[in-house]
């Protein structure tokens, strides 16, 4: 991808200096880190189950978009990731869904015009 200038960006100048910053970000984190002022944490275990939750969720939605469309497939995915919590609650769960489905339709649907099967293949 060409770069570009400031004034007349190519597809490739955000990219690139996003990474730059980045990259940056992290160095500095990493020097930051390995300061002798900062005490080492014990983080503990992983709890599992919950990252099986987490990650079938992802996969269930990429599974799910094709037939049951953008809008369920998002709602589906915010459900079964929420429950994977130990504070899951069904009205602040179908709340966060509801703003998630609008918030993506709007950003990607609407704002970058990008194709999605909206509704599931049974309603179209």
């Amino acid at each position: 991808y060409k770069m570009g200038t400031a004034a007349k960006m190519g597809p490739g100048y955000f990219p690139f200096w996003l990474g730059a910053l980045l990259t940056a970000l992290g160095f500095f984190v990493l020097l930051k880190s390995m300061s002798s002022k900062n005490t080492k944490e014990d983080i503990g275990t992983w709890n599992w189950k919950i990252v099986i939750w987490i990650a079938g969720s992802v996969v269930l939605y990429g599974l799910l978009l094709p037939t049951l469309g953008f809008m369920l497939s998002v709602f589906i995915l915010v459900l079964v990731s929420a429950s994977a919590s130990h504070e899951f609650t069904w009205k602040s769960t179908v709340l966060n869904a509801i703003f998630l489905v609008t918030f993506t339709y709007l950003a990607f649907v609407q704002g970058l015009n990008l194709q999605f099967p909206l509704l599931p293949t049974f309603l179209e």
